[in-house]
């Protein structure tokens, strides 16, 4: 048998925001944003950020956890339409080893004088590395910061979605 394995989970996940579709949106599409709610909190030290919204486009975040791992992301976007929907694909490294390969789809939905964010993502795990669940989990907890980031402009020390095994 091969080393070489994969393994597959998919997840929706849908939260309310008390803040207009044009900030939630913006808070991906802007990258001082972006910025405020997506990364490691005060575990994780920034290595190296970068940060092209467009559609073909090209998303880096690279930081060390305080045990020493190194996770980046790189991000690719397919598909954008403004203050409705992102589709990207993106690919996760821990200390430089690809663990996973993902399709992430954001839906952006006007509710009342708030907002609603759709996130649907279909991961491909890979050789051996186990998921279980961590990956909805921690962008169950990138929601919470997003939230807070609306609420008053700065993200505050929060839990931190743990991507570490």
């Amino acid at each position: 048998m091969s080393a070489h394995k994969v393994d597959h989970a998919v997840f929706t996940l849908e939260r309310h925001y008390d803040a207009p579709l044009s900030l939630l949106y913006g808070a991906f599409a802007d990258e001082k944003a972006k910025s405020r709610w997506f990364g490691g909190g005060s575990d994780w030290d920034m290595n190296s950020r970068k940060f092209d919204f467009r559609v073909g486009g090209h998303e880096h975040l690279s930081g060390k956890w305080k045990s020493g791992m190194v996770s980046t992301f790189d991000a690719y976007y397919h598909d954008i339409v403004p203050e409705r929907r992102i589709v990207y694909a993106y690919h996760m490294h821990l200390d430089g080893k690809l663990i996973s390969v993902s399709l992430a789809t954001l839906q952006f939905i006007a509710e009342g004088v708030g907002s609603r964010l759709i996130i649907t993502e279909q991961g491909a795990f890979l050789d051996g590395y186990d998921d279980a669940g961590s990956r909805e989990r921690g962008t169950r907890g990138l929601m919470e910061r997003i939230a807070d980031s609306l609420r008053d402009g700065a993200v505050r020390d929060l839990p931190t979605p743990d991507v570490r095994r």
